[in-house]
């Protein structure tokens, strides 16, 4: 048996709940709601979610500190529970993708996103799968950080649960498959 790990990024907290920043923890709570999983525990400074997917265990962590300092949750995680770089996968929000859109890398910079930073400057390695999620960016005369930290209009969040169930298959596809075949059928759509 495998073991998996999928890291949500998002800020903790009521305030936070719904914001564009969170998509990462909304994807991993529907993924948590799909293998019939629960956050329970809490460890390393992470809510953890624990199931099992086609004799993979999955473990599902959405860390609790802010969003520049998910990477503490992610090394500890990685080292713990022993892990190679490439059973990892981050789940983030990315502004420079439409709204409804999903991007699977498998490996990359941070691109500006300082959730990815903490994560890559803690694992100390680039070679770690995301799961980019689109939400857009502000109108022409917005502020970013206004925006990320808005929440999603009534229209949007439609927008947000197709999406969710497209991220969530990703994501089963990168355990099953690994992550060149998810790629291929993730990025087409």
């Amino acid at each position: 048996m495998s073991k998996y790990l999928v890291i949500g990024l998002g800020n903790p907290g009521r305030r936070y709940a719904n914001n564009r920043h969170n998509l990462g923890f909304m994807i991993a709570d529907l993924l948590a709601d799909e293998l019939a999983a629960s956050f329970q525990k809490k460890s390393f400074n992470a809510q953890l979610a624990f199931g099992m997917h086609q004799g993979h265990e999955v473990i599902i962590a959405k860390p609790q500190s802010y969003m520049n300092r998910s990477g503490e949750a992610a090394g500890q995680l990685l080292r713990y529970y022993n892990l190679e770089i490439d059973r990892i996968i981050v789940i983030v929000d990315d502004a420079d993708l439409p709204l409804g859109k999903l991007r699977l890398r498998k490996q990359g910079s941070a691109g500006g996103h300082n959730g990815l930073k903490s994560i890559i400057a803690h694992l100390s390695s680039q070679q770690f799968a995301r799961l980019r999620v689109g939400m857009g960016r502000p109108d022409a005369e917005g502020d970013m950080v206004q925006h990320v930290l808005s929440d999603f209009s009534r229209s949007e969040q439609a927008v947000i649960r197709e999406i969710g169930e497209q991220a969530v298959q990703a994501i089963l596809a990168f355990v099953t498959l690994g992550v060149d075949q998810a790629m291929n059928s993730i990025n087409a759509l």
